[in-house]
């Protein structure tokens, strides 16, 4: 068999895994960003066959819309909290399940990971019943230290709302994320550690000099994770849990493509929102990709 043959061979065998993702990916994504980005151009109620060509008026009309920068200001928000809040909570029990020994952690770990097996409506749903004002859970826990009930209603104020959906968020995503950097600390040899403890260094010493260091890079994408996911999947426990509501406060730029496009039939406009979480998506994860660069280190 000549060189010529073998190299040919070799290629029609990369070919054959290359070419079907190719097409897949482009059936899938390219061609769904590009008709978007195209429908983008033109005011459109996405259920008549008449479109009227209006070329940039949409991209202009939406920097001149309040709830937009409301909306990206909501999403950002809602990045910054679930990354310190999941990350936090979900490096803490991971270094506590790990490092200190518990007899119980493999119970620990399944609990944690509950609500990733939970699908996202029923989490906003459940959530609904823990905030109303009425029959939740929050008030009538309140209740027991005060002598009057407490009927405050938890998704009712116009400039706080939004914070009340980080809680159910960051709790639906710790047990993934733990889950991710127990199998990273796991494997760390545990003669880093007993090196570590005869040279006298502490459980934070050890963790900031060893378990860091060394996590780093699973710490890096689920951070991207987070992001990325928040960008472009907030929507579904927003609309479940307020609608973007009260008065457009908790809108992310996901509702508010929902109900321009769908509720209100401005495909169009919807169609350059989509755009714009697209640019955003891809803006943020260089941005976060030059913030988190760290050299790596490797276990010899």
């Amino acid at each position: 068999m000549t060189h010529r043959t073998t190299k040919w061979q070799r290629n029609v065998f990369i070919a054959t895994f290359i070419i079907p993702t190719l097409l897949f990916f482009g059936v899938f994504t390219i061609y769904p960003v590009a008709q978007g980005l195209y429908f983008s151009f033109f005011d459109w109620s996405g259920m008549s066959q008449h479109k009227t060509f209006i070329g940039l008026d949409n991209f202009k009309e939406l920097f001149h819309d309040p709830i937009v920068w409301r909306a990206i200001g909501n999403d950002y928000f809602l990045v910054v909290g679930k990354v310190i809040g999941i990350m936090t909570i979900a490096t803490f029990f991971a270094v506590a399940l790990t490092r200190f020994g518990f007899r119980l952690s493999g119970f620990f770990r399944s609990i944690f990971f509950i609500p990733n097996v939970i699908s996202v409506v029923v989490i906003g749903v459940l959530w609904n019943f823990i905030y109303n004002p009425q029959i939740g859970f929050l008030n009538a826990f309140l209740s027991l230290f005060t002598k009057e009930q407490v009927t405050i209603t938890w998704l009712g104020f116009t400039n706080h709302t939004i914070w009340m959906l980080l809680p159910p968020a960051i709790w639906a995503g710790i047990g993934f994320y733990m889950i991710l950097l127990i199998a990273a600390i796991q494997s760390i040899p545990d003669s880093y550690y007993e090196a570590a403890s005869l040279e006298g260094a502490g459980q934070w010493g050890q963790f900031r000099n060893i378990t860091l260091p060394l996590v780093w890079e699973q710490i890096k994408v689920s951070t991207l994770n987070i992001m990325m996911t928040t960008l472009n999947g907030s929507f579904v426990i927003v609309w479940i849990m307020t609608e973007g509501g009260p008065d457009n406060s908790t809108q992310v730029m996901g509702s508010y493509l929902y109900q321009m496009a769908f509720r209100q039939y401005h495909f169009g406009y919807g169609a350059s929102i989509g755009f714009i979480i697209l640019i955003l998506s891809l803006i943020t994860t260089i941005v976060l990709q030059r913030l988190m660069r760290h050299e790596t280190v490797e276990m010899s």
